[in-house]
């Protein structure tokens, strides 16, 4: 096993003044042993990461180190790394043991080392009574356990998941999500986990990466990104629904939306234009509450639901117990709003003040 650090990465593709930067000097230490999560919507260069990391990808300037080795010139062979990837990649004419053991007969290990290995993977996986049969005689989720073997096998320093649960069903996913979680907890390997989706980032990670655009917003435990977000769009990324976000004028225990002077639980951090947010779990309604909302529309989901309206132009969410009163399409409703619940952003630079 081993450490990463990500020193300053940047990625560019083409050169000159036409150079296309993708990956804006990401830096970041991810310790020995532990399971990191980097997410983020598509396009925003989490992939890019992981690939530089595999050495499938050039790093254009800064430094990547596995353990004490740097490893910018390093061949992906030479790098002590394994990957799962969103495609299972499986040999369909091989059983699976075949597809499993595929690597370590190309990399001449004997073979009862080979077969030690295997079994050792299948039983961690719950694989052993399907090793005989071939990839299409297997549901997607045991596929993706066959291709998650075949990385264990290698007995890497690293992995890397690129994306391995966006083919299966819903149910699916959080079953694999469990298996991957038992797998960290027995191996210890370090881990690195690319996904868009939020609630495979919570769920997995003890830490997460939040990239945006390129860059890395914030880098922390999902309880640290979850309740301290470091900018509006970790706010508005992490969490469903996401955290409500009011852009205004804070002027003393007043925050002024347009023609709206809503009062504020305590004075705001400093008058200005400021962004305000606010959790649709933490925001209550009740019949003291300070701010005054019209119900657009109502959502339900079971054990809870979902009251929308608006504050000013922006869509505001209240999170119900469904075993309460729901309000009605057009009733005017008060929201109460818990001072230790807000949260404050420059209107400028979108950080956390």
């Amino acid at each position: 096993m081993a450490s990463i650090s990500l020193r300053k990465l940047i990625k560019r593709y083409g050169h000159g003044a036409k150079a296309l930067q993708v990956i804006h000097g990401v830096d970041a230490e991810i310790r020995d042993g532990e399971f990191v999560v980097i997410v983020g919507p598509s396009g925003c260069g989490k992939s890019t990461l992981l690939r530089m990391v595999a050495g499938l990808e050039e790093v254009s300037e800064g430094e990547i180190a596995i353990g004490p080795r740097v490893v910018n010139d390093v061949e992906p062979a030479e790098r002590d790394i394994a990957m799962v990837f969103q495609n299972y990649a499986l040999y369909p004419h091989m059983t699976n043991f075949e597809n499993m053991a595929y690597g370590l007969k190309i990399a001449k290990v004997p073979k009862e080392e080979i077969r030690q290995r295997v079994d050792k993977a299948a039983k961690i996986l719950e694989l052993t009574h399907l090793l005989d049969r071939k990839p299409r005689q297997l549901s997607g989720g045991q596929r993706q356990r066959v291709a998650m073997g075949r990385a264990i096998v290698r007995q890497p320093q690293v992995f890397l998941f690129d994306e391995p649960l966006s083919n299966l069903d819903a149910k699916l996913r959080a079953q694999t999500r469990l298996e991957i979680q038992k797998l960290h907890n027995e191996l210890g390997i370090t881990s690195l986990f690319v996904t868009h989706d939020q609630v495979e980032a919570m769920t997995l990670a003890q830490r997460m990466m939040v990239m945006n655009a390129g860059r890395m917003e914030q880098f922390g435990t999902p309880e640290e990104v979850y309740h301290r977000p470091a900018t509006t769009f970790v706010a508005s990324f992490i969490g469903s629904p996401p955290m409500n976000l009011i852009e205004g004028r804070a002027e003393g225990t007043r925050f002024i939306v347009g023609e709206q002077r809503l009062a504020l639980p305590q004075a705001a951090p400093r008058d200005g234009a400021l962004v305000l947010g606010l959790r649709p779990e933490h925001a209550e309604l009740r019949a003291d509450g300070a701010w005054q909302l019209v119900v657009e529309a109502v959502e339900m989901l079971g054990a809870e639901r979902l009251v929308y309206g608006r504050v000013g132009q922006s869509l505001f969410t209240v999170r119900q117990d469904a075993m309460l009163d729901a309000p009605r399409i057009g009733d005017t409703v008060a929201v109460g709003v818990p001072a230790a619940q807000l949260h404050w952003f420059d209107a400028d630079t979108r950080q956390r003040l």
